[in-house]
């Protein structure tokens, strides 16, 4: 287990690392170079339209490889989603930019970016079930927390990247050449991760059913629409409060409180870190207690800190902004520790790989996508303190609150042996 979760975790750290160095180039300097007849918000806008493709992309992916894992198998999965999204990801790093080739810039960097999400929607389902399929009932959680550790790996080595970069060059090359670097690594790390992936086992529950849905969507969709719907709703403020902390208070605090691109990316990469070294403990606490607890105690922190976390980032201290970035990311992963065995245990086997990706990635959309375009919309209509996003942060987290209230609970109903009246998990 231990062998089959670090490969997974290393994995979608890579796949992970892909979509965040876009996110933090389109926060930083992807506006200005592909879009620059446009205003600065403008540019940021624009910018975060093409970040919110690759959300729009996931769903589609997860519906392409998700026919996959459930026709064909889960490890399959894990290969060509990594393949597709790091070949994708290099390739960003050699588009020209607008002054070079005119419109055809952005265009380009809207297909790959397209193509991205759409590898990254499939790796997740993969990820997930290969580990949460193995793991014994009793540490589901536990185990599958690995592949949810990936995304703050994946951030941390994106950001840490551009944060040297930024501190070795200067703003002229950075936005010259030095943006590149990063996408270009990307196609070392793949290749990294395809050798970790190579010898991994197929998951024994998949080898165990006798009936392969013959068309997974299409059973996902007849028998299990409303669960989709549900899911998805329920992890919209997971995105939303992720991707404000990552990709949109990157570009406020730059462009708008005036503190330098370094001094953000160490405050949200040091609450990146708190989130990731948190995310095993969170997992065990939905071993012990259960899924669905966790998940609605992470959306009631969620909004009740989110207008405490912009005025906190409104202030431009690091420590200040350090503190509501964290308090953030804390109540995001109380809920997405778990999210990697609740959701596989809310399907059946046979249409697991469709049925939870999908629901996983329309959440992506709803949150991931807009939260970006809309909070950059939000902040300009207020003063120093964006309220509004505050505010679209409160109503997205109730109404995941709501969607998790209507959730089953799935955690392994806990057995007791009758020789040794020892406990075990079942299910």
């Amino acid at each position: 287990m231990l062998r089959l979760a670090a490969a997974s975790l290393a994995g979608t750290a890579i796949e992970f690392y892909d979509f965040f160095v876009y996110g933090t180039a389109a926060a930083l300097v992807l506006g200005p170079l592909f879009f620059p007849t446009f205003s600065p918000v403008a540019g940021t806008l624009a910018a975060f339209g093409t970040f919110g493709v690759g959300f729009v992309a996931r769903p589609l992916g997860s519906m392409l490889f998700g026919h996959l894992g459930d026709r064909r198998g889960r490890r399959p999965v894990l290969v060509l989603s990594l393949l597709l999204t790091g070949a994708s990801t290099v390739a960003v790093g050699c588009v020209p930019s607008y002054a070079t080739v005119g419109v055809a810039a952005p265009v380009l960097l809207l297909v790959l970016r397209f193509l991205q999400g759409l590898g990254l929607g499939g790796e997740w389902g993969g990820a997930v079930l290969l580990t949460a399929e193995h793991a014994p009932a009793g540490r589901r959680a536990l185990w599958s927390s690995f592949p949810q550790i990936g995304p703050a790996v994946g951030f941390l080595l994106a950001n840490g990247v551009m944060l040297a970069l930024s501190a070795l060059l200067s703003d002229a090359q950075f936005a010259q050449w030095g943006w590149r670097v990063p996408f270009w690594a990307a196609g070392a790390l793949a290749l990294s991760g395809l050798w970790l992936r190579s010898s991994l086992a197929e998951s024994p529950r998949f080898l165990e059913i006798d009936d392969h849905a013959r068309m997974p969507l299409a059973e996902v969709v007849r028998h299990h629409w409303r669960l989709v719907l549900l899911t998805a709703g329920a992890l919209a403020v997971g995105y939303a409060v992720f991707y404000t902390v990552t990709t949109w208070s990157l570009a406020y605090g730059t462009e708008r409180l005036g503190v330098s691109r370094t001094v953000m990316l160490v405050c949200v990469m040091a609450a990146v870190v708190v989130k990731g070294s948190l995310t095993p403990v969170m997992a065990l606490l939905g071993d012990r207690y259960g899924r669905r607890p966790l998940c609605l105690a992470g959306c009631a922190a969620s909004a009740l800190w989110s207008f405490p976390m912009v005025a906190l980032l409104a202030t431009g201290e690091p420590l200040l902004m350090f503190l509501g970035f964290t308090g953030a990311l804390i109540g995001f992963i109380t809920m997405f520790s778990v999210i990697a065995a609740y959701l596989p245990e809310l399907y059946e086997p046979r249409v697991r790989c469709t049925g939870a990706a999908v629901g996983y990635n329309l959440g992506g959309v709803l949150g991931g996508a807009l939260t970006p375009i809309a909070a950059t919309a939000l902040a300009q209509h207020g003063g120093r303190v964006p309220w509004g996003v505050g505010a679209y942060l409160t109503a997205v987290a109730l109404l995941s609150l709501g969607c998790f209230a209507m959730l089953p609970e799935t955690r392994p109903v806990p057995a007791v042996e009758p020789v040794t009246g020892r406990k075990h998990a079942t299910g």
